[in-house]
């Protein structure tokens, strides 16, 4: 009892359903499957160019965002940069101002010192000119006796001090 597949004489009729049941499957089968699955992939292939369209879109978004970012950072430094160099003068003018003041007062100070200074050059200049005149008429007094006028000695101490 042999198999009948390998017997030659029904090989032939085996292939002829063999073709057919292929023929059969093929056309039912992928018939209906090919255009189901060339759907699924250009459905597929268009889902990834749009996702890569959107992704350059949204790159090219974040590219403008960031650029306008920085422009406006820019912007923001130099004023205040502005700011900074404009208080800077302010303050500068402001200082040069008080300087100016504390300059004047002191001025003023070292001007009332001297006058004061002067005025009391000039009282201990008298002073010690009544005292030189004193100190002459004393030693004229002891040298000679008698004591000279003190306008006279007055006179003398002042031309003395004058010489010196």
């Amino acid at each position: 009892a042999a198999m009948p597949q390998f017997n030659f004489a029904h090989f032939l009729p085996q292939m002829v359903w063999l073709a057919a049941f292929f023929a059969i499957l093929y056309f039912v089968v992928v018939r209906a499957t090919l255009p189901k699955l060339g759907n699924v992939m250009q459905e597929r292939e268009d889902k990834v160019l749009g996702d890569l369209e959107a992704a350059q879109a949204a790159k090219a978004e974040s590219d403008s965002v960031a650029e306008a970012y920085q422009a406006s950072l820019r912007k923001a430094q130099d004023e205040a940069r502005a700011l900074l160099a404009g208080a800077r003068s302010d303050a500068q003018k402001g200082v040069e101002a008080q300087l100016y003041e504390v300059d004047a007062a002191l001025g003023a100070k070292a001007e009332a010192a001297q006058a004061a200074l002067d005025v009391a050059r000039a009282k201990a200049a008298g002073e010690i000119q009544g005292i030189a005149a004193d100190a002459a008429g004393s030693i004229v007094e002891r040298l000679t006796g008698i004591r000279p006028a003190d306008d006279k000695a007055k006179a003398a101490a002042k031309a003395a001090l004058a010489k010196a």
